[in-house]
């Protein structure tokens, strides 16, 4: 059993950039944030990115799935065993291989109970199927976690986050409301494409993992038009909540291909900028500031189209006191707490789902039952 009161738990998150797998302790007691403890990042290699990028948007039993897993159980395991010492418990989100909220279907490479006897704690995980088997998109899952945060920072007013990864998505938070799964607490959802696509394009033209600092896009023109039909796609017209896999504008690395490298990322980088700013005209009132987590945060570039399009300031979490490599991983430490304690994950104003829902499997280490 969980221990009554805070524990320290250990989150992990491995998003859609592949970058690799980061690892945080928090205090909590899945309500409250009490501290902040240890990080850890293990960066995936070349050829376990390959492993991984080979089998996104393949199901359980596709070809190369059961490679990506051990790969991604294999990672967390080195990543999370140095920290484990001081966990009651551990989130173990996994790597989202495909994503069908319109079929009611998702899939995080990943078994949570080999890693429950690796580490020797409970871990829980498959946080999002008993949320899309009410109807909800399955994602995001942050935003509870981003409730406890506003708290913790002494945000008085509505204020919001944008995480920026491979894919984006907004957090509207109201932290004087009783609770997050409360009416009018959260609305969130992905915004579109972030860094997916313009990684990706480094990754076909120049061999390299990212646009750093977003130089290459700051040295091209975006192409406005590319940008203006990339914004009449029917997604943005749907309101939120709403979520999105990783590959559906698969096609913008299409639409940039007759472009140079420069204006490609210029216009990759526009494009997810303006998706931004769209959702952000889902707001249901003004924020006070924009804070933002994810890789993202690092594209110069980025945040500057980003700031030119948004009114209100927009910057990095750590100007409000938090870590933006570790926000995802600290938020599956958090959520791993609620589901231990039975609370509720998500809700119709983060998923769409029809009622608030506590999501996740737990796992134990077997070697400690009977």
């Amino acid at each position: 059993m969980l221990q009554a009161g805070p524990v320290w738990a250990l989150g992990t998150m491995s998003g859609t950039s592949l970058d690799g797998v980061d690892a945080a302790l928090l205090h909590t007691d899945g309500e409250r944030i009490l501290a902040f403890g240890g990080t850890a990042y293990r960066p995936y290699s070349a050829a376990q990115r390959e492993t991984i990028r080979a089998a996104l948007g393949r199901w359980p039993g596709e070809p190369g799935v059961a490679e990506a897993a051990e790969v991604v159980e294999t990672a967390h395991a080195t990543v999370m065993a140095p920290l484990a010492a001081r966990a009651g418990i551990a989130g173990f989100h996994g790597q989202t291989l495909a994503h069908d909220p319109a079929g009611g279907r998702t899939h995080q490479a990943g078994d949570g109970q080999v890693l429950a006897e690796v580490l020797g704690l409970p871990v829980v995980w498959d946080f999002r199927s008993a949320d899309m088997r009410l109807g909800g998109q399955g994602a995001p899952l942050a935003p509870f976690f981003h409730f406890a945060c506003a708290r913790w920072i002494g945000a008085e007013a509505p204020v919001a986050f944008l995480n920026l990864g491979g894919v984006g998505n907004l957090t509207w938070v109201d932290p004087r409301a009783p609770a997050p799964e409360s009416p009018g607490a959260c609305l969130a959802f992905d915004t579109g494409p972030a860094n997916a696509p313009v990684n990706d394009l480094m990754q076909a033209r120049l061999g390299r993992d990212r646009d750093e600092g977003g130089a290459l896009a700051a040295a091209g023109d975006p192409d406005d038009g590319i940008v203006g039909r990339f914004l009449r796609h029917p997604y943005f017209f749907r309101m939120p909540p709403k979520s999105l896999d990783r590959n559906d504008f698969a096609s913008l690395l299409d639409d940039v291909a007759g472009l140079g490298d420069a204006d490609a990322a210029a216009t990759l980088t526009a494009a997810a900028a303006a998706a931004v700013a769209s959702g952000a005209e889902h707001f249901p009132a003004p924020v006070s500031r924009l804070l933002v987590t994810g890789g993202g945060r690092h594209n110069a570039t980025l945040m500057a189209m980003i700031a030119a399009l948004i009114d209100c300031p927009v910057e990095p979490v750590e100007a409000a006191g938090l870590d933006g490599d570790m926000l995802e991983a600290q938020a599956f430490a958090h959520l791993a707490v609620r589901v231990a304690r039975g609370l509720a994950t998500s809700c119709t104003g983060t998923t769409g789902v029809a009622a608030a829902v506590g999501g996740g499997k737990i796992s134990r280490p077997k070697r400690r039952q009977g």
